[in-house]
């Protein structure tokens, strides 16, 4: 696992896929502390570690899965079980909120080269 608050090449990622199933990383996003980190088998082991390591809160981390092999609207897939935030009015896996999504792919832009 690992914390990106500057910047994280795609190579790497690609290199990530490697010990994943469907050549994704997954990923965990502060929307609010603009980082985010990668690679774990499970978006909730990520999220625990932006706890525990950067302070991070609950409501500003959001799960995707990042696809280094593709780019544009396949690059970033919205889906993980962390997402599922009814008191945020999130009641799916996705992320139903089009402002959230956006952050964090402008947040994912930032941080990926």
């Amino acid at each position: 696992m690992k914390i990106v608050k500057d910047k994280i090449e795609i190579a790497d990622l690609k290199d990530m896929t490697k010990r994943m199933y469907e050549n994704l990383v997954k990923a965990v996003v502060d929307i609010e502390k603009e980082i985010m980190a990668v690679d774990a088998e499970m978006h909730v082991d990520l999220e625990q570690l932006l706890i525990e390591k950067e302070n991070c809160e609950p409501k500003n981390l959001w799960g995707i899965n990042i696809h280094p092999d593709f780019s544009g609207e396949k690059f970033v897939e919205f889906d993980s079980m962390i997402n599922l935030k009814p008191g945020l009015g999130n009641r799916t896996r996705g992320i139903d909120d089009v402002k959230i999504r956006n952050k964090i792919i402008k947040t994912v832009a930032k941080l990926v080269k």
